[in-house]
């Protein structure tokens, strides 16, 4: 049996400029390709045509098609990740494994239990960093901490690129390497228990012209002059370097919203136990409310509030929301209802394409007053006057709302003068309470 190298596909769902895979190619032995749809993660799944399994299924269909054409084959699997291992290294002599890194708690328990089995079988499993331009330890304060605030972060960050010299890897050079003995069966979504998505994937490719604009345009929901490429960052289907070489040429202002990025997941690395906890300790004992009723209202976009519901309803339908808006919804359910942003946090993560823990779970924080670098807890966003500012022609609100001026359309569930007011009083006392 001949040895072979694998190279194991996660949020890096792409052929050319992948650290991990260059690495790989460069191996002595012949490269496997690999992708698991991880039952542990899927099995979480109720909605079983959720886009984003459609969008990471027909992406490696395209990958296998390009390996086709060079002789190579993608091993696409179901199952546990360790379980997948644990009968490839029966099957194959494997040499080494590599992959890149990922940052999110579960995917350091899942790597470091794979490490522990590949190495006591005389296997090597080796990272790299790949979706970031920075991670875990490389942006610290003076004092060598992590950042818990985001404009000193933002700082040193870009004093840091301005001293670095981006690499492109050129993968294209070594497809020759790929293994070639053997074609493998590539699934069909309904053998995973998926069917295909109707919702429509936003293009990888942005117009610069456009996003010159940035800083002008990015609050308008209608029409979107955002970029939309949440989803090809979060699997990785663009290449990180390629895209921050962009705009930091481009605009300054679409720089920071992905130096943003990176802050929630040092953050994230750093402090996992904001996964279910305040990233303020104090806050973890905050009496907000778990009013069902209520918060169907806010899901379902029937709030009263247009601004509020245009958004829950294109999240719904589109598995996108505008970032102004997104923002909006957030402060109107945990400040105007007081409802726990972990309920927010949890809905958004079941119905965003881009969903990615470490900034959804950031910016769920921020907008509630309990996470790192938040706005003070007693800023609370008015949506009328968000409206008048951002969409003042209802263009956002009638593409979203058809009952929009009718009788249909429902009354205000909440007065937001008398509800702020409260969210105010709520906070206010509870910080005295716990100073």
């Amino acid at each position: 049996m001949s040895k072979i190298t694998i190279f194991w596909f996660r949020r890096d769902l792409r052929l050319n400029d992948n650290t991990a895979l260059f690495q790989a190619l460069q191996s002595v032995f012949p490269v496997v390709p690999i992708f698991i749809f991880d039952t542990t993660i899927l099995n979480k799944l109720s909605d079983k045509k959720d886009a984003r399994v459609s969008f990471i299924y027909n992406t490696l269909k395209d990958i296998n098609e390009e390996l086709k054409k060079h002789s190579g084959s993608l091993l696409t699997t179901y199952s546990e990740p360790l379980e997948v291992f644990k009968k490839l290294s029966k099957e194959f002599d494997i040499d080494a494994v590599y992959t890149n890194h990922d940052y999110e708690p579960y995917a350091v328990q899942r790597d470091t239990t794979i490490k522990l089995f590949l190495e006591s079988n005389g296997i090597s499993f080796t990272t790299y960093k790949d979706q970031v331009i920075f991670e875990k330890n490389e942006i610290q304060t003076d004092s060598e901490t992590p950042y818990k605030v985001y404009t000193p972060y933002r700082n040193k960050w870009r004093q840091k690129f301005k001293e670095l010299k981006l690499k492109e890897y050129k993968t294209e050079s070594h497809f020759h390497n790929f293994y070639k003995a053997v074609t493998f069966p590539f699934p069909s979504l309904k053998s995973i228990g998926f069917e295909e998505s109707s919702i429509l994937i936003p293009s990888v490719v942005v117009d610069l012209n456009l996003l010159k604009d940035y800083h002008l345009l990015r609050n308008t929901p209608e029409p979107n002059y955002t970029s939309k490429l949440g989803i090809h960052l979060r699997f990785g289907t663009v290449s990180i370097r390629r895209i921050v070489k962009q705009a930091a040429t481009t605009n300054d202002t679409w720089l920071d919203e992905l130096i943003w990025r990176e802050f929630f997941m040092q953050l994230l690395y750093h402090f996992p136990f904001v996964v279910e906890k305040s990233f303020q300790p104090k806050f973890n004992n905050f009496p907000w409310k778990h009013d069902e009723v209520a918060f169907e209202k806010w899901y379902k976009g029937e709030t009263g509030y247009p601004l509020v519901d245009a958004g829950m309803r294109q999240l719904n339908q589109t598995g996108f929301m505008h970032n102004r808006v997104r923002m909006v919804t957030a402060s109107f359910l945990t400040k105007d209802l007081l409802i726990d942003w972990r309920w927010g946090e949890a809905y958004f993560a079941e119905k965003l394409l881009d969903y990615e823990l470490a900034s959804n779970n950031g910016n769920w924080q921020w907008a509630a007053g309990t996470g790192a670098d938040a706005q003070p807890f007693i800023r609370i966003f008015n949506p009328t006057t968000q409206q008048e500012k951002f969409d003042p022609n209802f263009l956002y609100i009638k593409k979203w709302i058809p009952e929009f001026e009718t009788e249909a359309y429902p009354k205000t569930m909440v007065d937001h003068k008398l509800s702020s007011k409260k969210a105010k009083e709520t906070f206010i006392n509870f910080r005295d309470i716990h100073i």
